[in-house]
């Protein structure tokens, strides 16, 4: 792996392989995106299409810059349960829009006021445990899938590491694909693949796309929660710079991937979808087979809008069974934690520092013990856990703790600058 090359133009490989890469992305964020609608009652078609139409939106807006994917995003599950019951999903996804524009304004105010100014709070020494927490957090999620039939999983999991390791050629850029492939026949041969839907489903239909309506009350539930994916927002393009070594922060700016983000999530909204947020585990899959060509999601997002618009399809992709995705995901959301752990050891993070032991400690403990901190704003009740609750600790404890550098400004990062 240490030698693979990286693809940055992936119009070498020529189209039908880049329509398998895509494809490959398409497999890995599936079951997240659908999982969020299925969890809230929104619609899955409308999810699946969303997420496409907003990660092109994303790209548009980044200047194509950022291989990222914009998928359905878990941190809204809760509020949007919560003013659902109260208000209904209509209102709920009005909270949506309103959070979506919130990442407007953040990114205008960083606009105005210079990245230097923000970025000046995340040393490495608290994004890189902010990074592995990402991954942990995933991990859970990874091992209940797994769990369900270790069989299955384990040899997905094989298969995916033996083609990363030992392929040659083209085929070590697509190990997802096998893994899912090898796992999938395995699990037919087993008898645990349910077929009904897919026989049931047809060849096409829309969705249901539907409009938002707006009341304070659902709105107070659902729009501090972008206060929280914000911070999920910059340690996400943070590893996605470190794994393609760009200053993505820089160009195209994280003005700009907040803006793509938010109104990915506030046009999603607006027809009947979820919120949106960059996805993790597909930065996995670019960290896996160093293919860094934004493209390739692109490509991704095309094959989520037709799937959304083919429930055949749709049926087809659901019916793989949860253990054989489990398994692919375990490499893909451990790749996530050596990337922050590689951005600690790339930035010569010095642990013989105590001040440093003491914030890097203090943020894994709060990141992954589970702790919750609740609190009233108004009429609004904030909830603090995990990743964004280690976030603000770490920000706190790096501007009161003594001994803190001041970095130098962001353009001079290490970053190379790569045409």
């Amino acid at each position: 792996m240490d030698n693979q090359k990286e693809i940055r133009d992936v119009r070498e490989l020529g189209i039908p392989r880049a329509i398998l890469l895509g494809l490959q992305h398409v497999f890995t964020l599936f079951a997240s995106t659908v999982l969020v609608p299925i969890l809230t009652g929104l619609d899955v078609g409308v999810a699946l299409i969303m997420s496409g139409i907003g990660t092109l939106l994303f790209h548009f807006i980044t200047k194509g810059k950022v291989p990222g994917y914009l998928g359905s995003s878990f941190s809204f599950i809760a509020p949007i349960l919560i003013a659902g019951e109260l208000y209904g999903l209509d209102y709920a996804r009005g909270g949506i829009v309103v959070a979506g524009l919130i990442y407007v304004v953040v990114a205008l105010l960083i606009n105005q006021f210079g990245v230097d100014r923000i970025l000046r709070y995340f040393p490495p020494v608290v994004t890189g445990p902010i990074i592995i927490i990402i991954s942990m957090t995933l991990a859970p999620t990874a091992i209940t899938m797994a769990s369900e039939n270790w069989l299955l999983s384990m040899v997905t999991l094989a298969i995916v590491v033996g083609v990363s390791m030992y392929a040659k050629g083209f085929v070590k850029l697509i190990p997802v694909i096998f893994g899912l492939i090898g796992g999938y026949i395995l699990a037919i041969l087993l008898g645990v693949v349910d077929f009904s839907k897919v026989a049931e489903a047809a060849w096409f239909g829309m969705p249901n796309f539907a409009l938002p309506k707006f009341n304070l009350g659902a709105i107070a539930i659902i729009a501090p929660i972008a206060l929280v994916t914000i911070v999920e927002h910059i340690g996400d393009v943070l590893a996605m710079g470190g794994v393609i070594n760009r200053n993505l922060v820089v160009d195209p700016g994280l003005n700009r991937t907040l803006i793509g983000d938010g109104v990915a999530t506030a046009v999603s909204a607006l027809v009947g979808g979820p919120a949106n947020t960059t996805y993790s585990q597909n930065t996995g899959v670019v960290a896996l087979t160093r293919v860094f060509d934004p493209m390739v999601m692109r490509i991704a997002a095309v094959f989520a809008i037709l799937i959304g618009l083919i429930p055949k399809i749709n049926a087809v992709t659901a019916s793989i069974p949860r253990p054989v995705i489990g398994g692919a995901v375990i490499v893909l959301f451990g790749m996530i934690a050596s990337i922050g752990a590689r951005t600690l050891v790339d930035n010569k993070v010095d642990f013989a520092s105590t001040r440093n032991m003491i914030i890097l400690g203090v943020v894994m403990v709060f990141g992954l013990g589970g702790a919750v901190i609740e609190f009233n704003l108004g009429l609004t009740q904030i909830r603090l856990v995990g990743m964004a609750l280690a976030a603000i600790i770490g920000i706190i404890l790096n501007v009161v703790l003594p001994g803190r550098e001041e970095p130098k400004p962001f353009r001079d990062s290490s970053f190379p600058d790569i045409d």
